[in-house]
């Protein structure tokens, strides 16, 4: 239906491909840690080593003052577009990394006492004083070992780019990537890819089939401005430890996203086994197995799910929280918190138990991951449900289609997780690594559910979408009960859903936002919806719901489990689609595929699996 987060969205994906790559290139040449090593002292008459050298002592750390200028122009939506980066280092601990696009400018500022991130184009600035933690530290010694992580393919470069020896990095060049260069015309070339030339005031200029991007270092600003020096623009202070935390994990996360190593791509399937809880993985798939109170839930989840729940955090609030901060001016943080405040009054204490669990066996805040547990209220999708006279054998099939960021890499935490907790109705719920709610479920009494975000952001006093949609997992046995829930419930923002039940072949939409709430009957014309089809709830937008429509009168009568993974190929399913599920409730049976880091969900494979079968290998349906 609705995009409530096209903008977002739209930001992010440019952001995410285009900006933090430039933005990375930048942190790499803050590394500049105190030499380890001794200076280049081999000889050589080598003409890429001589030209390539400024910028190997620069990378080397063998030089620690200097300025860097970058100037990339890159297309970003169809547009060209230019970014400019400049980076300063003055000393051991200070340096100004600058960035400037037509709509958008940071700027940070590293000193001994602090650190400052202004976003000019909002006239504000985020200031941090004190100490931050060295893990996550801003500082330039050893940055690059806290930017750069295993799970990234740059990481293989680190050894290269420390190295003091420029005859040695540039023959290691010329024999590893491929690189080949004609000192006459001062032009080389890297494989097929790109091209570079050094002009004649000794700036490089790379050129690929859709950037050219321009490298010029000089001798840095002797004088650099203070901390609070920015005259004008409003001061929101911001614990240091956290502003250089979000910056230098937002970064670090970034590059994971957009050149994931095979940690990433092919991660180990080895089984876990705690107290309460299995990891498993079925065909490729990530599959947890929860039982017990919410307290031991809780504490289950975040001890199988560590590493998957770090990352999933990371892309939440550090990397999609930076992009957010420079978009809106406002610190990503202190908005979540603010929705969160609003919202949990109406969060049930079971929940609130499970998530603060779960924070501890991951070793991190409490608040934070109450606070987080919110993001899902920014979703958006597409889905249908089809019964009766417009399915092969009669069965209910319920598809939905979850399209979402990509970009930020939550693929990497996709986890199917089956439920078993004490006193409610136990479920799967196809969803995240380190959140607990729920935006495409199914229970054991054959109810099924997906939601589609509409608009009415921050309209947030009252159930949490992702919180609701789980209650009706463990507490609705009949789709009545489902709609009773809905209506008897503070709804926050506006969101569209399929409910279904395998047991009555019954299926309803619903659109529902914090004022009221319709139910939209199979077979029921709608403006938004286009005319009835029967036995049939069919529910996108644009040119996507069209596509859908076309499809399910196409397949009228003959749909079952593949025509219904059809259903949700592209282009119904966008280029950022997260997750696709295909319920099939009477049979307690799902169909599940995540994307990968080059694939949406709907190229991918996908995977079933038997809720009843696994409940009964936890002994937990009920």
């Amino acid at each position: 239906m609705l995009q409530r987060l096209g903008d977002v969205c739209r930001t992010a994906r440019a952001w995410l491909c285009r900006v933090p790559s430039a933005i990375l290139f930048a942190f790499v040449l803050v590394l500049v840690s105190s030499p380890t090593f001794g200076a280049d002292v081999a000889t050589t008459t080598d003409p890429l080593t001589e030209r390539l050298r400024p910028y190997l002592q620069v990378l080397s750390g063998q030089q620690q003052e200097f300025e860097i200028r970058c100037r990339a122009e890159v297309p970003i939506d169809g547009n060209a577009e230019t970014i400019q980066i400049r980076l300063a280092r003055h000393d051991r601990d200070l340096f100004d990394l600058d960035l400037t696009h037509r709509d958008y400018e940071a700027r940070i500022r590293h000193r001994t006492e602090g650190t400052a991130l202004a976003l000019p184009k909002h006239n504000v600035v985020f200031v941090g004083r004190g100490q931050a933690a060295a893990a996550d530290s801003l500082s330039p010694a050893g940055l690059t070992q806290r930017l750069v992580s295993t799970r990234t393919t740059v990481s293989t470069y680190l050894p290269l780019l420390a190295y003091p020896d420029a005859s040695a990095v540039t023959a290691a060049l010329k024999s590893l990537a491929g690189i080949t260069y004609d000192a006459q015309a001062s032009r080389g070339r890297l494989d097929d890819s790109a091209t570079f030339a050094f002009e004649a005031d000794g700036s490089l200029v790379v050129r690929t089939d859709e950037a050219v991007v321009t490298l010029a270092i000089s001798t840095a600003n002797a004088t650099p401005a203070g901390l609070d020096d920015w005259p004008g623009m409003k001061h929101s202070h911001v614990p240091r430890e956290e502003l250089e935390r979000t910056l230098v994990r937002g970064v670090r996360r970034a590059l994971e996203i957009l050149s994931p190593s095979k940690v990433l791509t092919s991660p180990s399937q080895r089984e876990r086994q705690t107290d309460h809880g299995r990891l498993q993985w079925i065909d490729g798939h990530r599959v947890v197995l929860l039982s017990g109170s919410p307290e031991e839930i809780g504490r289950a989840h975040g001890e199988l799910l560590a590493d998957e729940a770090q990352a999933c955090i990371d892309s939440v609030l550090h990397t999609f929280g930076t992009v957010q901060t420079i978009r809106t001016g406002r610190w990503f943080r202190h908005d979540l918190d603010a929705a969160f405040a609003r919202l949990s009054p109406h969060i049930p204490q079971r929940h609130r138990i499970e998530t603060r669990a779960m924070a501890r066996a991951l070793g991190l805040d409490e608040d934070l991951i109450d606070s987080l547990n919110v993001f899902p209220e920014l979703f958006h999708c597409s889905g249908f449900a089809v019964f009766g006279d417009a399915t092969r054998d009669g069965k209910l099939y319920h598809g939905r289609v979850l399209d979402y960021m990509t970009t930020i890499g939550l693929q990497d935490a996709a986890t199917t997780f089956i439920v078993a907790a004490d006193g409610q109705i136990s479920f799967a719920n196809v969803g995240y690594a380190g959140f607990i709610g729920s935006v495409s479920g199914m229970n054991a009494e054959a109810i099924s559910l997906g939601e589609m975000g509409g608009g009415g952001e921050g309209r947030w006093d009252g159930v949490p979408m992702a919180t609701l949609m789980r209650r009706a997992l463990e507490e609705c046995r009949t789709l009545d009960e489902v709609m009773t829930l809905w209506r008897e419930s503070s709804r926050t923002c506006e969101y569209y859903y399929v409910f279904a039940d395998g047991k009555t072949n019954r299926a309803v939409g619903v659109a529902a936002d914090p004022d009221s709430i319709e139910f939209i009957q199979p077979g029921q014309a709608d403006p938004r919806l286009g005319d009835g089809i029967g036995d049939a709830v069919v529910l996108s937008a644009g040119e996507r719901l069209k596509t859908l429509r076309e499809r399910v009168h196409q397949q009228h009568g003959q749909i079952d489990a593949e025509v219904g993974k059809w259903l949700m190929s592209r282009p119904v399913a966008m280029q950022s689609n997260l997750h696709n599920v295909l319920f099939v409730p009477a049979d307690q049976v799902m169909y599940v595929a995540n994307a990968d880091h080059h694939h949406p969900a709907a190229d991918r494979p996908y995977v079933r699996l038997d809720l009843r079968a696994l409940l009964h290998s936890i002994g937990g349906h009920n």
